[in-house]
């Protein structure tokens, strides 16, 4: 090898290298705020940046994969519905239905935080922003979580002269008198899954997920008014700084301030549950 030959390649390569050092510092910035944020969303939110270093979307999976910093999808699962109660049971008025504004669907779901003791998660999304509307921390599954949850949403609820369904599994927290009676004095119909399969409420579960596995929630062993603190602060992030594949890589708020856009859907079918992931 030629003299100028050996120094080209040697600089060639201190330029690669100082190029993946500086993708490596921008990625590890984001994921200081959204420990496990994907490869995708990464692109989309470091662009420009990205674009005067040269890096496309494919050469940013190198970098990652060569410094081991792809996310791998963990599947985790803890049973916290009883729909075996007296409780009157709502049929389910959004299947198939087309989601077009924000606050015409909510879904609602109940899921649990690993800690010391026991923390239950009780969420409010939007269906069409994918905003988290309201959201409660506490250690049991009573009714009184969902409620707290519930009141929160109804209070940054912006649309109030537009109808409004609220979708939940079939759960006795929401089918109970209390829960009931304040879903009515808000105005708001209840709506049910009529099926165990977690699918039947897809949007809600995986907003769980993401809560749980991107922002770590589940790997916190700390006590419940810790985890509150957790749980406020993930939701902050995600709310107003995590972009989502179905609202075409916007925030939840910023989809929530508009009905013009479109939200992308996924079919409904056994081979497609496999790519809900990648929707959000």
């Amino acid at each position: 090898m030629n003299r100028q030959r050996y120094y080209r390649s040697f600089w060639s390569l201190s330029c690669k290298q100082a190029r993946a050092e500086e993708v490596i510092t921008m990625v590890g910035t984001i994921r200081s705020q959204m420990p496990r944020i994907g490869t995708r969303k990464l692109y989309y939110m470091l662009e420009e940046p990205l674009r005067k270093q040269h890096v496309g979307r494919d050469k940013l999976f190198q970098i990652l994969r060569a410094n081991h910093m792809l996310i791998v999808p963990k599947r985790s699962y803890h049973k916290t519905t009883n729909s075996h109660h007296r409780f009157h049971k709502h049929k389910n008025l959004i299947a198939n239905m087309e989601i077009a504004r924000p606050e015409q669907v909510w879904v609602c779901d109940i899921t649990y935080l690993r800690g010391r003791g026991n923390a239950y998660l009780s969420l409010v999304t939007d269906a069409y922003s994918k905003k988290i509307m309201g959201y409660d921390v506490s250690n049991s599954l009573a009714t009184e979580g969902t409620l707290r949850a519930l009141k929160m949403a109804n209070k940054q609820r912006q649309y109030k002269q537009d109808p409004l369904i609220h979708h939940s599994d079939r759960g006795f927290q929401y089918c109970s008198d209390d829960y009931q009676k304040l879903l009515k004095k808000k105005k708001i119909t209840p709506s049910m899954t009529e099926t165990y399969d977690p699918y039947a409420n897809a949007v809600a579960e995986r907003v769980n997920g993401i809560l749980k596995q991107e922002f770590l929630l589940e790997d916190y062993l700390v006590n419940i008014e810790t985890m509150k603190l957790l749980v406020k602060e993930a939701i902050q992030t995600y709310n107003f700084h995590r972009p989502h594949y179905s609202c075409h890589m916007n925030t939840p708020e910023k989809m929530h301030q508009q009905s013009k856009i479109k939200i992308k859907t996924y079919k409904k079918t056994e081979s497609s549950k496999v790519d809900l992931a990648t929707l959000f």
